[in-house]
């Protein structure tokens, strides 16, 4: 039976190795694990996942293969907040503690129970035998006495590896997520790894190879140093502002603070555009009549050497993109058609991508698809998440 949580884990989309599990088993015939749950929960996850990426999707396969449970649906923000105030002490408790909820609750009552809790709750609550809440002796929140039921939110007294599987604490390293405010500047780090290694004194420490060499030397410190790397990427920043961007607006506000902090360029140009790039790219996001530069002088004046990042959905009219005069925008008539600027601008940088805030999947069904599709002609699409964008900055920097 056990190897079927081995297949069960590679369905989950896990790469699990057959080296690994063995290496598992190994572990488990020498007595690394102690007889609990919680313990091979943890030795599972040591041996067997080897990015942060996969976590979540272990915690889901585990929590699944071990008792069945399906994701749970998310707990509101105010349920949180309520969570986060102080419960009664102990003390304070020992009085009312009530000897009769020591009831055998199976999983499936619990979680009616907490599904009609949020639906009734409408404030805090501390204490108590009924209420989701800190303290007290109820079988749903956290910091209480209760010994059994579902902890929402704290740390629990009682730990079970279902618990801590079902916190899902680490959902935001997915690699399959749309991308949010908080990873950007987590994912541009990866960038790092393109810049050039310069000549001359090896004065950068090498974390990696410091860790490898200390591990080698049974635990002793064994500092590797490496040559400092040296920026040389240029990059060319292209919005799509306005329109059917407006409710990705503060996402790629977001990515765009997250570039602009970042040292791994060695020059950066931002310029904005509406649905598609005509004759004009413009200074500021508003795309207001005048304050622009010549889309020519943008191509003449920014050497090849550049990678070109466009960013917006590509979902526009085919006359938008296939006309003279298709520009949506009063009172600018565009002689050149949109896709013949878009040629223009993958014939002069050899290395560009587009990153597409829908979620991929949706491409050739959402408003726009022809345009998505005649957009993915011209260039490499990638989906604004955290894989999308590794995928895409790979393909952006390759040496060609």
């Amino acid at each position: 039976m056990f190897i079927s949580f081995f297949y069960h884990l590679r369905e989950a989309g896990l790469p699990v190795s057959l080296q690994e599990w063995l290496a598992l088993t190994e572990a488990l015939d020498r007595g690394l694990c102690a007889p609990s749950l919680l313990e091979f929960y943890h030795l599972c996850r040591s041996v067997l996942v080897k990015s942060e990426g996969d976590y979540d999707k272990f915690d889901m396969a585990f929590a699944a293969y071990f008792d069945g449970i399906g994701t749970s649906g998310e707990i509101p923000e105010e349920v949180w907040g309520w969570l986060n105030g102080k419960g009664k002490t102990k003390e304070e408790l020992r009085d009312r503690m009530d000897p009769m909820n020591t009831a055998d609750y199976d999983l499936e009552k619990l979680r009616d129970m907490l599904k009609e809790r949020l639906e009734e709750q409408k404030s805090r609550h501390a204490g108590g035998s009924y209420w989701i809440g800190t303290g007290g002796t109820s079988v749903l929140g956290h910091s209480g006495y209760a010994d059994v039921g579902v902890r929402v939110g704290g740390e629990s007294r009682y730990k079970n590896a279902l618990q801590v599987a079902r916190q899902r604490d680490y959902r935001d390293f997915r690699e399959d997520n749309i991308i949010d405010p908080r990873q950007f500047q987590l994912a541009f780090r990866r960038l790092r790894q393109f810049s050039t290694r310069i000549e001359g004194p090896k004065t950068e420490l090498d974390i990696d190879a410091t860790v490898r060499k200390t591990c080698d030397a049974g635990g002793n410190l064994r500092l590797v140093f490496d040559h400092p790397r040296k920026n040389t990427i240029k990059l060319l920043l292209l919005f799509d502002a306005g329109g059917s961007m407006l409710s990705y607006s503060r996402l790629c506000s977001a990515l765009f603070q997250a570039v602009d902090k970042s040292n791994h360029f060695k020059d950066l140009k931002v310029y904005y555009f509406h649905n598609c790039v005509y004759e004009h790219l413009y200074k500021t996001p508003r795309c207001r009549r005048g304050d622009w530069v010549d889309t020519d002088w943008v191509l003449k004046n920014y050497g090849s050497e550049y990678r070109v990042v466009f960013v917006g959905d590509a979902s526009m009219s085919d006359d938008e993109l296939l006309r003279k005069g298709g520009c949506c925008l009063v009172g600018l008539y565009n002689e050149i058609p949109g896709i013949q600027w878009l040629h223009r601008i993958r014939d002069r940088y050899s290395h560009q991508i587009w990153l597409n805030p829908i979620e991929d999947t949706l491409w050739d069904f959402v408003f726009g698809s022809h345009s998505i599709k005649l957009v993915r002609q011209v260039f490499p699409m990638y989906e604004l998440s955290v894989k999308g964008l590794e995928t895409g900055i790979r393909k952006l920097l390759v040496s060609r």
